[in-house]
C-alpha cells in the first residue's frame, strides 16, 4: 500500500464518519484521528481510524456492544473492535456508516 493509496483511505473513512455522525468533533491522537461527541470527556470518544504499515484501522472504542450479525468486526480486546482496510475497494460505506452511528450513541 502506498502512502497516496494509504491517505485516499483514510480520507474516505473519515469521510463516512463525519457524513454518519456529522455533530463529530475530530482529536488528533494515537497516530490517528479519533472521534467524539465530547470532546472534554474521553468516554465520549466513539471511534478512530488509524493508518498502519500494510492496512488502515477504523477502530471502535465500545465496539463489544455492536450488533455485528455478519461477525465483521476483528479483534479480541475487553471492549474495543475494528475493522482492517487494505485497498479502497474494501470499503463498504453502508457497513462504515452503520458502524459509526451506532458506536456514537451512548450505550
Amino acid at each position: 500500500m502506498t502512502d497516496a493509496e494509504k491517505q485516499k483511505l483514510i480520507e474516505l473513512l473519515d469521510s463516512l464518519v463525519m457524513v454518519a455522525v456529522p455533530k463529530s468533533t475530530k482529536v488528533a491522537k494515537y497516530g490517528g484521528t479519533l472521534y467524539t461527541l465530547r470532546p472534554d470527556e474521553k468516554e465520549g470518544q466513539f471511534c478512530g481510524v488509524f493508518p498502519y504499515k500494510a492496512h488502515v484501522q477504523l477502530s471502535f472504542a465500545q465496539g463489544t456492544l455492536l450488533d455485528d450479525p455478519e461477525e465483521l468486526l476483528e479483534g479480541s480486546g475487553k471492549f474495543r473492535r475494528h475493522l482492517t482496510y487494505q485497498s479502497l475497494d474494501d470499503v463498504d460505506a453502508k457497513v462504515v456508516k452503520r458502524f459509526s452511528k451506532a458506536s456514537s450513541k451512548p450505550g
